[in-house]
C-alpha cells in the first residue's frame, strides 16, 4: 500500500498526473526514490471498411491506468531485495502527488540530488536523469 501524509491512498487524486515516492527497506534502512505516472497511453489499431470497400487501420488513442498499486521501482536491486526479503519488509512512501508529466521528472530529479543519491550506498538508486524545460514546471509544482 502507498502512504501519503501517513494516510493510505487507494484512489487516484483528482487532477493529479503522478506522485514522486520514496521506498525504504526495513532491515537495513536503504531507499529508492523514483516517480510513478497514474495513466499511461495506451494505443490499439480498428480496421475499418472504406466505402470503395478496401481496409484502413485506425490507431486510436486512450489512457489507462497504470501498475501504479503494485508497483515496487524499477531498480534491479531493489526488486531482488523484495523478492528476497518479501514486500512486508518494504515501506512504500509518497512524497510529491504532481499535477504534470514534467513537474513529477522534476521533483523526482530534485529529491534525488537533495538527497545525494548517488553519494552513498544508502540509496538503491545507481542513477538520475532528467529532461525537463522550465516553462513546463514554473507556477505548476
Amino acid at each position: 500500500m502507498w502512504i501519503y501524509q501517513n494516510q493510505p491512498i487507494e484512489e487516484i487524486p483528482q487532477g493529479i498526473v503522478g506522485f514522486v515516492y520514496i521506498i525504504t527497506n526495513l532491515i537495513t534502512g536503504k531507499k529508492y526514490i523514483g516517480k510513478k505516472l497514474f495513466l499511461h497511453s495506451k494505443t490499439t489499431y480498428k480496421t475499418i471498411k472504406l466505402k470503395n470497400g478496401s481496409k484502413k487501420k485506425k490507431r486510436i488513442r486512450s489512457k489507462v491506468e497504470s501498475n501504479w498499486v503494485t508497483y515496487y521501482g524499477s531498480s534491479i536491486n531493489l526488486t531482488a531485495d523484495i523478492e528476497l526479503l518479501g514486500k512486508e519488509n518494504f515501506k512504500r512512501e509518497i512524497l510529491h502527488f504532481c499535477k504534470s508529466k514534467a513537474s513529477t521528472t522534476y521533483l523526482e530529479l530534485r529529491e534525488q540530488i537533495d538527497q545525494r543519491v548517488l553519494e552513498s550506498d544508502d540509496y538503491y538508486n545507481n542513477q538520475v536523469q532528467a529532461r525537463v524545460h522550465g516553462s513546463h514546471i514554473k507556477n505548476k509544482i
